[in-house]
């Protein structure tokens, strides 16, 4: 997958900005504030793209078990977070894209009462 394809679906969700919060070369994406996906952009320039997500622990480490590709995220938690490096292919597009769901929808899921209804509202 290309860096604008993941940045425009990024960017589809509800609620949803990016951000360079850490320094200018990490693109973060949050929903209202929180994050759900960091992209070093360093990395794409340098040909080794990758992306950390939020994931369920469980999940997180069967998908580092199913998958060279996929590790504990980079300078993040370990049991939250993985990085998919994409360079080599391995994974399929369609799963990036479920995980950046699956790491979205963590995220709203653990939102107060009040940011779940401001979401709502937008």
């Amino acid at each position: 997958m290309h860096l604008d394809e993941i940045r425009e679906y990024c960017l589809a969700k509800k609620g949803v900005f990016e951000d360079f919060p850490f320094d200018k070369d990490t693109l973060v994406f949050k929903v209202l504030g929180k994050m759900f996906a960091l992209l070093p952009l360093e990395n794409w320039e340098s040909g080794e793209a990758s992306i950390n997500l939020k994931c369920d622990p469980d999940y997180a480490m069967e998908l580092r078990a199913s998958f060279e590709s996929i590790t504990g995220g980079y300078h993040m938690s370990k049991k939250h977070w993985n990085t998919l490096s994409l360079q080599s292919g391995e994974i399929p597009s369609h799963l990036i894209l479920e995980l950046i769901d699956h790491s979205y929808d963590l995220v709203v899921k653990g939102m107060s009462l009040k940011l779940k209804r401001e979401l709502e509202n937008l």
